[in-house]
């Protein structure tokens, strides 16, 4: 995440001549990377769900995935190419999405049903820790290099720690029918009118992760815009606006996740944490100051912590077939990747239509990136099959 929300944003300004040639740059880079990261999740999921190795289903797709994106972030570091930046990052989003795959799945061969509020409120720290500890390691490296290959080794050092103390289920039996064309594209695919419930997570999933992750790759292009801010402030800023937020999600995933558990309730969370967010980005649309965005990261980290803390634990209740497991995460994930594809994508053109009112360019970014959530927050209780 550490590339993907800070250190992206400045190689694409180092390489391109412009702003607005920066932002165009930056939302192809990262949407078309988006979707690599969007096949290969569920289809490395489903690899894993089929993999017979004696180290087990999901460790060797982990491990693998992470070495590889540690090359391809090293490459990125380097070079002075917009396609070859995007060439790599393509592939970083591959490996790292395939890895992801692999370790969602391991959720729900770990755990039981009955704990994995508690567990998923822990899993979903790691995400904002994981984004406080990158910008944070970000603030003390000097130039494009160390700042994407120290992350890509850290995640390397901590999945060889997974590796060798997990201890991964193992496929003895050899799946009897081959991998064919249309399992292939199966992989991508499920019957939303089938597995109601599925389709309604999924996309409830998505909206209230579009306004997570979605929005925010251009905060560090809207700090420099809106308070023109120099390179190193903007990266302080982004340290302090993680802190917040990763404070408040410690005060609210845990929380959420035995509570959730103790009560039997997953839709109530989700819905809650969705307006909370919406509250969080209406404040950042609109903030006056520097402190005001640290504020609102906050209230976002807040929400955002709710909504992790019954997330796994909602989805792995949801799921069409326990043999396909990795795959169906897989697939739900997509949901996770999609936003980051999508809102690259559209964000020049919003935020070049609000730059032409009196409401400005990220203002009106933030608030759609508000409506988007809630609607999110609102459309969880369509999910019948879970409270």
């Amino acid at each position: 995440m550490t590339p993907a929300l800070v250190s992206m944003a400045f190689k694409i300004q180092h390489i391109t001549s412009t702003p607005q040639e920066a932002a165009n740059q930056l939302g192809m880079v990262m949407g078309l990377g988006a979707l690599f990261a969007l096949i290969c999740n569920p289809l490395v999921g489903r690899f894993s769900d089929r993999t017979t190795s004696r180290l087990g289903m999901r460790r060797p797709w982990i491990l693998g995935g992470v070495l590889v994106a540690l090359g391809a972030l090293a490459i990125i570091g380097v070079t002075t190419n917009v396609w070859i930046v995007l060439l790599c990052w393509c592939l970083v989003q591959a490996s790292m999405n395939g890895a992801l795959a692999a370790i969602t799945a391991s959720l729900p061969d770990q755990v039981l049903v009955h704990r994995r509020g508690k567990v998923s409120g822990i899993l979903g720290m790691t995400t904002p820790l994981a984004i406080l500890a990158g910008t944070f390691v970000v603030n003390f490296l000097g130039n494009d290099l160390i700042r994407f290959v120290v992350p890509g080794i850290i995640a390397v050092v901590l999945t060889l720690a997974f590796f060798f103390t997990v201890k991964d289920r193992v496929l003895t039996i050899k799946p009897t029918n081959s991998y064919s064309v249309k399992e292939f594209f199966g992989s991508f695919v499920f019957n939303p009118v089938k597995h109601k419930d599925f389709a309604w997570t999924w996309l409830t999933k998505f909206l209230i992760m579009f306004g997570y992750i979605g929005i925010a790759t251009f905060m560090p292009l809207y700090l420099t815009e809106k308070f023109g801010l120099s390179e190193q402030d903007v990266i302080s800023t982004i340290v302090l606006a993680h802190v917040a937020s990763t404070l408040m999600v410690v005060v609210s995933g845990p929380i959420g996740g035995v509570w959730s558990d103790r009560v039997g309730k997953r839709r109530i969370f989700v819905a809650a944490s969705g307006v909370i967010m919406v509250v969080g980005l209406l404040i950042l649309a609109f903030a006056p100051s520097v402190a005001l965005v640290i504020v609102a990261q906050g209230v976002i980290g807040f929400g955002f912590g709710a909504f992790a803390s019954v997330d796994y634990a909602l989805s792995t209740q949801v799921l069409p077939n326990e043999a396909d497991t990795a795959k169906d995460l897989g697939v739900l994930n997509m949901a996770n990747a999609l936003p980051a594809s999508i809102a690259p994508a559209i964000a020049p053109a919003i935020i070049a239509i609000g730059a032409g009112t009196a409401i400005g360019g990220y203002t009106l970014w933030y608030l759609f990136g508000a409506v988007v959530s809630l609607a999110g927050a609102v459309l969880v209780y369509r999910i019948k099959g879970v409270k």
